[in-house]
């Protein structure tokens, strides 16, 4: 089973991307199965096959606890640590190639707790990627794309995974700030250029340090630009994904 764990920011597309992504992977008539990770999750456009809900129950754990409303979220998380082998129980008898895992909504519930790495590593008996998925609103500016860099580094270091970087919904960007955004993930001189040009009024040598040291270890890497909506950008992510788990070839 090759387990694909889709994060990022709040509100970036990771339930739809999920859903998406397993249609497209059951276009190629990849077996692929889903798990939603979000404990608070009133609606999905997907139908997973492992559910956190069947394990741990939100409106009881605030509740019994009287826990607000991200204080339940992180007590599910962390409860849900006692169920991660009969999670992966239920998807070794489904015996799926593929496994995507959509998890919670704001991204520091899992990505920064220990209880989220364990559970990557439980789950997935190690074999994982990771997909960082950011929306448009990190587009704007140069210090906004410097800033996306920095989350998902910081997710790469967290999970020392395989990572497939995404700028999400991009049906909905106008075609001048998406071309911006190519030329930034794809040329480092330009985005420093334009980044230190922004900058230029702040702390310009503390912010030239930052971004050089983000590509001097190659966090700008390869964004892939992806719309749920349209499926635009989901065969990259899909052959992206293969050549990580299967070295490029069909499973």
């Amino acid at each position: 089973m090759n387990f694909v764990y889709i994060m990022g920011t709040a509100g970036s597309g990771k339930s739809a991307l999920t859903s998406a992504l397993a249609d497209r992977l059951r276009v190629s008539e990849i077996n692929v199965a889903t798990v939603n990770l979000d404990p608070g999750v009133r609606w999905l456009p997907y139908s997973p096959e492992v559910d956190i809900r069947d394990y741990v129950n939100y409106d009881r754990m605030v509740e019994d606890y009287k826990l607000g409303p991200n204080g339940a979220l992180v007590a599910c998380v962390d409860a849900a640590v006692n169920h991660v082998y009969e999670m992966r129980g239920e998807l070794e008898r489904l015996e799926p190639d593929y496994v995507l895992v959509d998890t919670p909504g704001q991204m520091e519930l899992f990505a920064y707790r220990d209880s989220g790495t364990f559970i990557a590593s439980a789950l997935s008996g190690g074999n994982f990627s990771t997909i960082f998925l950011a929306d448009q609103i990190f587009l704007n500016k140069p210090s906004d794309f410097v800033s996306v860099l920095l989350l998902s580094y910081s997710v790469h270091v967290r999970f020392r995974a395989p990572q497939v970087n995404c700028v999400s919904k991009i049906d909905l960007i106008p075609e001048e700030v998406l071309e911006r955004a190519r030329l930034w993930s794809s040329d480092s001189v330009t985005l420093k250029d334009a980044f230190l040009s922004e900058t230029a009024d702040l702390k310009t040598e503390i912010s030239e340090r930052i971004l050089d040291s983000l590509l001097d270890i190659g966090a700008l890497g390869e964004f892939i630009f992806i719309s749920s909506n349209t499926g635009e950008g989901l065969d990259d992510l899909y052959a992206q994904l293969q050549r990580i788990h299967t070295g490029g070839i069909d499973v």
